[in-house]
């Protein structure tokens, strides 16, 4: 064995280091400021502890709290931390699993017949420090699955016990700190003193395994920091969230609602609500219209043949609402849970050559999925929503350019609604789970080069994620950045070798023989539900003035002003700018306090003067006073500001 390795650095550089140097050791001969900075690491494409010994050449990859790989491993350890102090505070429960999230980290626990609620957080909070500041370091260490059994067993958990039994001996490993020990595959912080502050967030309710069939678990949110500074900037963040809550604004705003009678994660969209998306999908279908798709529409159902077909009622029959059985011996039909099983067959209902494709087809469609209740929040999770779905069948030789195509359109969409901090992620198959997709696995290859290539010709910046794919084809998914700085999954494209496939797509070429079409999926809104939620937060509900459903609110002083007021309304109407009249006999300090709760761009105040010298007293929303205009200078005031709003698409 050689004394020594060679350790490849993100720069290219090569150290060269004793043989079964850690991650940590390799920072401190970088600098020792980076070794204290180092709370995990990746070797070779693997997670790895910052104390685990290397003993061959390979590639290393340091991280810091900067990271979020250096956060997963903060939060993860946290949980561990979490579930210690919930052990020695109530005796009896019993650990099932507590992961890192993207906003922290959760620990899932059976109470047994401990009541722990919202109240007690503070003191496991409080709990949780102490521990910490014993500075205990993680260990992780392999077991055999017999004496992996035997621990859980000895204590009665029943939820490790069944992990374990689905395990493979030889790849089961425990993570040691102070007393306490937990079934855990790794990834850890070197040791607990890292941690100096946490917040417990919530409580909620969780079934064992997602499953409504099994026992409901008390879940506890928290999330931690390895400074004071960055839970208070957190919180402050939270407060802001929560002003933002696209619940609490939908409902202030009047753009939507839900209604037990009607049914659990179905919204219904208010006038505001129904314009605003309304404008959305006007700005879409010009923007498609110009890239050359044509519009067409499908039913809300389909046979059930025509999602076993496509492979949808294998994948995600068991979780979709259940067949609808006609008067008809053996006739059944689903709510529609795609839309491109039916795009196909629109497809396949004309014969088509070479010369014909790129064939887009575009649908804002209404889909269905049973979301468990449990899972359903505000407009974000719904069991009936709207995809701003397209496919586009091509060629192998136009597939390159379509799927540019394709990102350019994306990338309009969010420049237009101010979107601009986004990253990119390749989704691709799990090759060590293949019972999840569908398809040759050559097909999957050339889908997966046909994807990388593009991103790279367009120079997008891309991670690469295994296992994100869906189970037809990979994906090129755009993760974007709120006001908030909070990370969101919209725009979504897939290329499909499998569909075309499966539902018998051909063309004729320019030899006279059938071929394959390529067929790309793509949502850049995703669902219609989804977007406006993200755009409301992201917002704080003050909409661009182009998309707003009301851009102008006219107030009159009293009602002998209201002829003069219908008047501008008309004249604005006439200009193409949506407004509305408050002609309610409240005074005009109560029409202004509730024109800025409802984020109304622009409020046009009437009076005598105004009414007598045909202007308006214009106040844009914020309070800053614009002064007495003319009908046409207002006008096009507003003209100018949203041409400038959207002059760059």
């Amino acid at each position: 064995m050689s004394t020594t390795i060679d350790i490849r650095l993100p720069d290219g550089a090569i150290k060269q280091m004793p043989n079964g140097s850690t991650p940590f050791e390799v920072a401190q001969s970088i600098s020792e400021g980076l070794a204290r900075a180092v709370i995990s690491a990746s070797y070779n494409g693997a997670t790895i502890e910052a104390t685990t010994p290397l003993h061959e050449d390979g590639e290393l990859v340091l991280f810091t709290w900067n990271n979020d790989e250096g956060k997963k491993a903060f939060w993860h350890s946290s949980a561990h931390l979490l579930a210690q102090a919930l052990e020695q505070m109530y005796p009896g429960i019993k650990l099932t699993i507590g992961p890192a999230i993207d906003s922290g980290f959760y620990y899932d626990i059976d109470p047994g017949e401990h009541n722990i609620s919202e109240k007690d957080l503070p003191a496991i909070e409080k709990r949780m420090i102490e521990l910490a500041r014993g500075k205990h370091a993680f260990a992780l260490r392999s077991t055999s699955k017999s004496e992996a059994l035997a621990f859980y067993k000895a204590a009665a958990n029943e939820y490790k016990t069944e992990l374990i039994e689905s395990l493979d001996d030889g790849t089961i490993t425990f993570c040691d700190h102070d007393d306490f020990t937990d079934l855990c595959r790794g990834g850890h912080i070197p040791n607990t003193g890292i941690i100096k502050a946490v917040k417990l967030t919530n409580i909620a309710g969780a079934y064992w395994r997602g499953d409504e069939k099994n026992k409901q678990l008390t879940r506890i949110y928290g999330v931690s920091f390895p400074k004071q500074k960055l839970l208070t900037e957190h919180l402050e963040l939270l407060e802001e969230a929560k002003k933002r809550d696209h619940r609490k604004l939908g409902a202030e705003l009047g753009l939507f609602t839900f209604s037990k009678k009607v049914g659990q994660g179905l919204p219904l969209w208010l006038p505001k609500g129904a314009a605003l998306r309304e404008r959305l999908e006007q700005f879409l279908r010009k923007a498609q219209t110009k890239a050359g798709y044509e519009q067409v529409v499908t039913p809300h159902i389909g046979q059930k043949e025509l999602y076993v077909t496509s492979g949808h009622y294998e994948k995600y029959g068991a979780d979709s609402f259940q067949p609808i059985n006609t008067p008809a011996e053996g006739e059944a039909f689903l709510l529609k849970p795609m839309n491109c099983p039916h795009h196909c067959e629109i497809y396949n209902a004309s014969p088509w050559s070479y010369r014909d494709l790129p064939i887009r087809l575009a649908e804002f469609g209404t889909v269905y999925r049973y979301e468990q209740s449990g899972e359903l929040h505000g407009l974000t999770r719904v069991r009936g929503f709207t995809q701003d779905d397209a496919h586009i069948f091509c060629t192998p030789e136009q597939l390159n350019d379509e799927f540019m195509g394709v990102i350019d359109l994306v990338l309009y969409v969010f420049n237009a609604l101010g979107f601009s901090d986004f990253k990119t992620q390749v989704s691709v198959r799990d090759p060590e789970k293949p019972e999840k997709y569908i398809g040759d696995t050559k097909l999957w290859e050339k889908a997966e080069q046909a994807i990388i290539k593009a991103a790279d010709q367009k120079g997008l910046d891309y991670v690469v994620e295994t296992g994100e794919a869906a189970f037809y084809g990979p994906k090129l998914d755009f993760m974007v950045k709120d006001a908030l700085g909070r990370s969101w999954q919209l725009g979504t494209i897939q290329v499909d070798y499998n569909l075309p496939e499966r539902f018998d797509l051909t063309y004729k070429g320019n030899d006279n023989e059938l071929h394959r079409p390529v067929m790309i999926h793509r949502a850049p809104f995703g669902s219609m539900e989804r977007f406006v939620a993200i755009l409301i937060e992201h917002t704080g509900g003050n909409f661009p003035l182009w998309l707003n459903p009301t851009q102008v609110q006219l107030l009159c002083v009293s009602e002998k002003h209201e002829k003069y007021a219908k008047k501008v309304s008309e004249f604005l109407e006439n200009n193409e700018i949506r407004a509305l009249v408050d002609d309610r006999s409240e005074t005009i300090g109560k029409k202004i306090r509730e024109a800025e709760m409802s984020k109304v761009p622009y409020m046009a105040i009437i009076g005598e003067q105004e009414a007598a010298q045909e202007t308006v007293s214009i106040r844009a929303h914020g309070g800053n006073d614009l002064g007495s205009m003319s009908l046409a200078s207002f006008a096009d005031l507003i003209r100018r500001q949203a041409a400038d709003e959207i002059k760059s698409f």
